[in-house]
């Protein structure tokens, strides 16, 4: 770090001039890193239900009957009054016409079995035109965002609201991005008044500003590259922007704050730069590599969406830190003391008795209450954790007018089953020709499955009317979509539902179908099964992402303190406030709690990836906090080896500063939490819950208080261990005085 320091106060203006050219670069070259993501990503595609959903596309390209709905109300009388019959044949056949679309039917396209036809609502106001659209899955999203607004009509005869998968994932993924440009606008003049009173200075607030806008810039660059090569979530730019902003106010105020405490004492500015550098930015670094270890972990999930996150979170975390302990002592060396200009009030410092400090002493004056009662408030909170209900979220993590969440809640409500959420049965080996008995056959018993209205198939419709199993013969036309290419075997069978796909009885129904027994393989996709096959995908490589974690988080820590008992202690607490921001989570927004004043609409459910998501990023935040208050306390043990007296002067040296780092990014979270989309609401206010519980409760309360119960514990190691840290470890004492000269000497 010394090396670098001196490299970069010696070429200060190469330094900057460099970060200048990249920021417009950046911008030209990344600014447009939106329209390169895909709103998709949520499928792992090894899974079953994705192999499955995508041999049955190739194959059957009018199986994906669910790309795109028409809900179509009738303004007068009902859906069969002669004029309303005749627009939804005209609305039914445009549709059919309309290039990238396979096929379409609706309920005036086919016969229909009177008021039981599941393509009439209840009350017989409302019918459905079902259209299956061509091409990948991105190229399906951007095509239905394209026919929406062309099919979202208002005549004197019917009105029409359109839904389906590719139509919610687009607005979803529109929204995404309003949300993200409200939440920067609403963010940045908040957070630089908040910089202003933290440093009591204009030049200095802007430091960390700029450090951010060069690694959220460079991560768009970075992004749209890897959108070339693999897929990447456009929800992960929500994570971008605001861990971007976030840690860059983190690594600026430590940087900054350790340099005015330097030049305080009287040094010149390129000595004080040094020093900062080789204490406070030695510890940025490290800090920067926790998190990036705890984001990494995201990668060993097999599903884009999740690794996307990595991808994000790994590129600004390494920029952030890049920027600020590189250009940002570039700026410093040419700032020197006018760092100090254009003071709003003067900042009282104080490294001996003051607020934290007392704090701590409080603290460790009485450390079994203070640890006992606030662990159990964190336990408290952890409690609904404990009845998280895991699931997949739809179109009601949208805003509730969003046209397409409008038009599925009707859907929802006003029809019998669940006919966009057809489950596709595919049975590759059999011949549809010389097996029909054996197809029939297995109609049959799915029909027979509980939480089955219907199965459709290439022999006909199966469903029960007055009690008792009719097959109806098929429907011309529209079996067709069970036929295989000419020449090849294999079909597939469509089972409706009578059950919300995305609930316990919808998975059942997975297991159930998987477990019929068939004389020809089967496999299942569908809404359900992807419920099934995500969690147990994400779910199984749960272990696996915390034990490397932990792992890599204990060793690194060992490092920087040589002591066994301190990661340890450093592993529990984070695990103890993580499960208490999960608890707070999933109170809030499975359960509903606070929903009206959020705006969003409870489902019963936490969306499996929200946690997972959660832990890496919390952790590594969690991290950051611990190892700048550790490298503090280190840093005074070292000097008198007090551990009391250590721990009370690193938290008051780091208290304030982590505290208003804290704040800052909890600003950051609440502006990400103003989203419409509660996929994201949920990811602003459970991380911004996890810093303020980090910040005031973990390290202001049981770090100091385990430390005090710890006693010279908190140092210990195995003789062998000692002497291996002695060599290898990562110390922040150096010799400053003796170092001093050169960068002293760098200057003249």
């Amino acid at each position: 770090m010394r090396r670098l320091a001196l490299f970069v106060v010696r070429r200060r203006w190469w330094v900057i001039a460099l970060a200048l050219v990249a920021l417009p670069l950046s911008a030209l070259y990344g600014g447009g890193v939106h329209g390169k993501l895909s709103p998709g990503g949520f499928v792992d595609p090894g899974s079953e239900s994705a192999r499955t959903a995508a041999a049955v596309s190739k194959e059957f390209p009018a199986s994906a009957q669910s790309d795109f709905v028409i809900l179509v109300t009738a303004k007068h009388g009902t859906v069969n009054s002669p004029d309303v019959r005749s627009a939804g044949l005209a609305l039914t056949e445009r549709l059919r016409r309309t290039d990238g679309v396979v096929t379409s039917y609706s309920y005036w396209s086919t016969p229909n079995l009177g008021t039981l036809s599941p393509l009439s609502s209840r009350d017989q106001r409302q019918a459905l035109v079902f259209a299956s659209l061509r091409g990948t899955d991105d190229s399906k999203i951007t095509l239905a965002g394209e026919l929406e607004p062309e099919f979202d009509a208002d005549t004197n005869v019917i009105s029409t609201g359109v839904t389906g998968v590719a139509v919610v994932t687009h607005q979803l993924s529109d929204q995404a991005e309003k949300d993200l440009e409200r939440s920067d606008f609403l963010s940045a003049p908040f957070t630089f008044v908040a910089l202003v009173i933290v440093f009591g200075s204009l030049i200095a607030a802007f430091l960390p500003l700029g450090v951010a806008l060069l690694a959220v810039l460079g991560t768009f660059v970075v992004l749209t590259v890897l959108s070339q090569l693999t897929t990447v979530s456009v929800f992960s730019l929500n994570l971008a922007t605001g861990l971007g902003l976030g840690l860059a106010i983190d690594y600026s105020l430590f940087i900054v704050s350790r340099y005015r405490e330097e030049l305080a004492q009287g040094v010149v500015p390129a000595v004080a730069i040094g020093r900062s550098m080789q204490t406070a930015g030695r510890t940025v670094a490290f800090s920067a590599g926790t998190v990036a270890i705890s984001l990494t972990a995201l990668v060993i999930f097999p599903v884009p969406y999740l690794r996307s996150f990595a991808y994000a979170g790994v590129a600004v975390v390494i920029l952030a830190a890049v920027s600020a302990i590189v250009v940002l002592p570039a700026v410093l060396a040419v700032l020197g003391t006018n760092v100090e200009r254009f003071r709003v009030f003067k900042q009282r410092e104080s490294t001996e008795g003051g607020f934290w400090g007392r704090q701590a002493e409080r603290v460790m004056r009485h450390p079994v209450p203070y640890a006992v009662s606030v662990s159990l408030i964190l336990l408290v909170l952890a409690i609904p954790f404990f009845r998280a209900n895991l699931g997949l979220s739809d179109d009601r993590v949208g805003p509730k007018d969003m046209s397409s969440h409008v038009a599925t809640d009707q859907y929802r409500k006003n029809f019998a089953t669940r006919e966009a959420d057809a489950l596709s049965v595919y049975v590759p080996g059999i011949d549809p020709v010389k097996d029909r008995r054996t197809i029939d056959r297995l109609a049959r018993t799915l029909k027979d499955l509980p939480g089955v209205t219907r199965v459709d198939a290439i022999t006909g419709e199966y469903l029960v009317i007055n009690g008792k199993l009719v097959a109806a013969p098929p429907i011309p036309g529209l079996a067709q979509r069970f036929q295989p290419p000419r020449g090849q075997k294999g079909t597939y069978l469509s089972v409706v539902p009578a059950v919300d796909p995305l609930s316990k009885q919808g998975e059942q129904l997975v297991k159930d179908i998987r477990s019929t027994p068939s004389p020809f393989p089967l496999t299942v996709a569908g809404l359900s099964a992807r419920l099934v096959d995500t969690k147990q995908s994400v779910l199984s490589r749960v272990p696996l992402a915390i034990g490397l974690v932990a792992l890599a988080t204990f060793v690194l820590l060992f490092l920087m303190t040589g002591s066994l008992l301190i990661p340890l202690k450093a592993l529990l607490l984070n695990v103890l406030s993580l499960t208490a921001t999960f608890g707070a989570t999933v109170w809030i927004f499975q359960e509903g709690h606070f929903a009206d004043q959020l705006h969003f609409t409870p489902t019963g459910t936490i969306d499996v990836f929200t946690p997972i998501l959660m832990f890496c990023i919390a952790f590594g935040l969690s991290m950051d906090y611990e190892v700048f208050l550790l490298s503090r306390i280190k840093e005074e043990y070292d000097l008198e080896r007090d551990n009391e007296r250590a721990v009370a002067t690193g938290l008051q040296k780091t208290g304030r500063i982590v505290t208003a780092a804290a704040l800052l990014l909890t600003i950051v979270f609440i502006a990400i939490a103003t989203s419409e989309v509660a996929l994201v609401k949920a990811f602003g206010v459970g991380l911004g819950i996890a810093v303020l519980v980090d910040a005031f409760l973990i390290r202001a309360t049981l770090v100091p208080a385990f430390m005090r119960l710890a006693g010279r514990l908190n140092w210990w190691a195995p003789r062998w261990l000692r002497e291996w840290h002695l060599r290898f470890g990562i110390w922040e004492n150096e010799p400053v005085a003796l170092l001093d000269r050169q960068f002293e000497a760098s200057v003249q």
